[in-house]
């Protein structure tokens, strides 16, 4: 797949240099303008949903400066003749030394030869 992982790689890096320098632009630069998010935990009916304007910086703002956030890929299928792929794996965020863990699903897709986050599907493990 045309330098997939290196993107995912470079995303989730993108994030760890966020949470230092409380920037978005790198991290905004890896999702489609059309992104849909959606994020829940075991204790909520329905999960909060989010789009390619959500306030990150909000995010970023909320985590000291050490906050690392790392991905480790369970499956991956390629779809529409690899122009798209789905992923799911376990993310986890190193928060103040304690680890939390998440189950992730991801949907790229090639926009303009470049990989897009179009979806992404997060529940916290509790």
């Amino acid at each position: 797949m045309k330098d997939f992982e290196s993107t995912l790689q470079n995303y989730y890096s993108s994030w760890n240099e966020g949470f230092k320098t409380k920037d978005d632009t790198h991290i905004r630069n890896f999702m489609s303008e059309r992104f849909v998010g959606y994020w829940a935990f075991s204790g909520i009916e329905k999960p909060e949903e989010y789009f390619f304007d959500y306030d990150i910086v909000s995010v970023l703002n909320q985590y000291k400066e050490d906050t690392k956030k790392e991905f480790n890929v369970i499956t991956k299928t390629e779809r529409k003749n690899g122009e798209n792929c789905l992923v799911f794996g376990t993310e986890t965020s190193l928060i103040e030394g304690k680890p939390h863990q998440a189950k992730v699903m991801y949907v790229w897709g090639l926009e303009n030869e470049e990989w897009k986050l179009q979806r992404e599907y997060i529940e916290m493990e509790q």
